[in-house]
């Protein structure tokens, strides 16, 4: 994946937390890629990452059915970055 593409999908996955989360008063500029997104990062709950990870699932088609796993990947942007794109490699073979 280009760096122009791992831009884009950083914003696209930081367009969907803002708009699963409903956070008020942030936008992907205010989102830097390692922003913790639990505890003092954006705080989000565990009912937002259910929501996230459904979000992500539905855009990318893509499984996150571990619970655990959920933990690592939803860390930050990055993370959920390169979790998307090692997942949609595989499945484009």
């Amino acid at each position: 994946m280009s760096d122009s593409n791992v831009t884009e999908l950083k914003r696209e996955i930081k367009v969907l937390i803002i708009e699963t989360t409903k956070i008020p008063g942030i936008t992907p500029e205010t989102i830097a890629n390692d922003t913790p997104l639990f505890g003092e990062g954006l705080g989000i709950d565990s009912i937002d990452a259910i929501e996230i990870v459904l979000a992500l699932q539905q855009k990318y088609g893509i499984r996150i059915d571990d619970q655990n796993l959920a933990r690592f990947i939803l860390q930050s942007v990055d993370t959920i970055a390169d979790f998307v794109q090692k997942e949609t490699s595989k499945q484009a073979w």
